[in-house]
């Protein structure tokens, strides 16, 4: 059975992380040279060649699998270091890599992050992805844990259902009267600018077919950050679907109107994480089971 030494594990994960080798040598406190050399040993211990010797790096396939093994071990390295009491010393934190949407992000996530216990030892090393795309990057092992729109569970992993996440129509006074002839409705959304996340975010036009518009040819703004899409759908340059954390306020104070009122679109959530028993992981999972449970609708 092939086995790789600690160093070189640890070594893989600062490369993967890093981008390059220069990078995860400065990190790691060694020359280039040696990050290279560690990696060429895993090589061939391995048989396969782990890592394309791009800008930045990539894992091959192989090297995906031996990626989630070297983060299995670095968070049970960490859970027994805060077990003995290391855990708090400087440079004894274990990093703990999560995949989460931007919305979540956005809204009840990092309040799930702050819920974890202060003596967990974790940081945290977010990957911002669409809930759609999150399991792909369990499959490779560049998270161990993430929320996803998926329930079926990547193999080695776990998957829990947290909640719906409530989306509304929306739009702004001035956007309807410029845009709708005055009335807040769906009637002209086909022909009216619309916001979207970015070019994979198919929310809109996944509403718009279920309304019976066309969803091509629409006039369109790219807004990728959560609350300047918010901010955008106030001030009126399109309309969009916004989480209900983040327009229940406008609706009620009159800077937002919902055009399809009754007719919101839920988006099922689920955290899957790896079949690993881990104290750390545990905590987490605990964590944002319970935020989630208070923030999504059952």
């Amino acid at each position: 059975m092939m086995a790789f030494q600690l160093d070189h594990l640890h070594t893989l994960v600062a490369l993967v992380e890093e981008g390059t080798f220069e990078a995860a040598a400065q990190r790691l406190r060694l020359t280039a040279s040696a990050v290279s050399q560690r990696v060429k040993a895993m090589e061939q211990a391995a048989g396969q060649v782990l890592i394309q010797r791009v800008n930045p790096v990539i894992p091959t396939a192989a090297g995906d699998i031996v990626l989630r093994h070297a983060r299995q071990v670095q968070l049970l390295e960490g859970d027994v270091a805060t077990e003995l009491g290391a855990g708090l010393q400087p440079g004894g934190r274990t990093s703990l890599p999560l995949a989460v949407n931007a919305d979540c992000l956005g809204t009840w996530f990092l309040d799930a992050l702050a819920a974890v216990p202060e003596g967990s030892g974790a940081v945290f090393d977010i990957y911002r992805e669409d809930q759609e795309h999150t399991t792909s990057l369990l499959r490779s092992g560049t998270v161990m844990a993430a929320v996803t729109s998926t329930a079926e569970a990547v193999q080695g992993c776990s998957s829990v259902r947290l909640g719906s996440m409530r989306y509304r129509a929306v739009a702004s006074p001035r956007f309807v009267g410029a845009w709708l002839g005055g009335v807040a409705g769906t009637a002209g959304l086909d022909t009216a600018p619309m916001v979207n996340f970015d070019r994979r975010d198919d929310l809109q036009h996944r509403f718009l077919r279920g309304i019976g518009g066309r969803a091509t040819d629409v006039p369109r703004h790219h807004i990728p950050t959560t609350a300047d899409f918010a901010r955008a759908v106030v001030l009126g340059l399109g309309w969009g679907l916004l989480p209900e954390q983040q327009c229940l306020t406008e609706l009620g104070d009159g800077r937002l109107v919902e055009l399809a009122p009754g007719h919101p679109i839920d988006v099922v959530l689920y955290w899957q994480h790896w079949n690993i028993a881990s104290r750390l992981l545990d905590q987490v999972t605990d964590a944002v089971g319970r935020v989630a449970a208070a923030s999504l609708h059952p």
